[in-house]
């Protein structure tokens, strides 16, 4: 679905590249670290929060890419006698699902944003602001849950 163009598939993917990006800084971030580590006695300081950040932020902006390619972890196989059809109605049912789980999910992480910002909330160390953070999380469960609806859709009219 992600190679069939449309809007949603090109968020979603330019989303998911960003991730990767930043998941990539995270690795060259750890590495240096530790080789800074290793020279000099001293780590960068905050590579943690900088990692959990980074590595937090790139699995959310993966969700709705993995969604679209329905690569996401897929049990059938009490499905996979069924014909077509009967299957793609409990595909259906189940992307319905995930949908609604990424959708309460992104409703609390938004909450959550607001309350951070709210109160000020910060790492530990860098004092880095979180809110943002927790924000671009529910972007990306909101993401996740328009392309979960997508295959809902396609799945309820045959299309697969």
């Amino acid at each position: 679905m992600a190679g069939r163009g449309g809007v949603v598939a090109r968020v979603a993917t330019l989303v998911a590249a960003a991730g990767g990006l930043v998941l990539l800084a995270t690795a060259l971030l750890t590495s240096f670290s530790v080789a800074r580590r290793w020279a000099t006695s001293q780590p960068v300081q905050g590579d943690f929060e900088l990692v959990s950040l980074g590595s937090g932020l790139s699995v959310l902006a993966f969700l709705a890419y993995g969604t679209l390619k329905r690569a996401n972890i897929l049990v059938d196989s009490f499905t996979t006698w069924l014909p077509r059809r009967p299957a793609q109605v409990i595909d259906a049912f189940w992307m319905l699902v995930w949908a609604a789980v990424a959708v309460v999910l992104a409703e609390r992480l938004l909450v959550g944003a607001r309350e951070t910002l709210r109160t000020g909330t910060t790492t530990m160390v860098l004092g880095l602001p979180t809110w943002w953070a927790v924000g671009f999380g529910a972007c990306g469960f909101a993401l996740t849950a328009v392309a979960a609806l997508l295959w809902v859709v396609r799945l309820a009219q045959g299309k697969e």
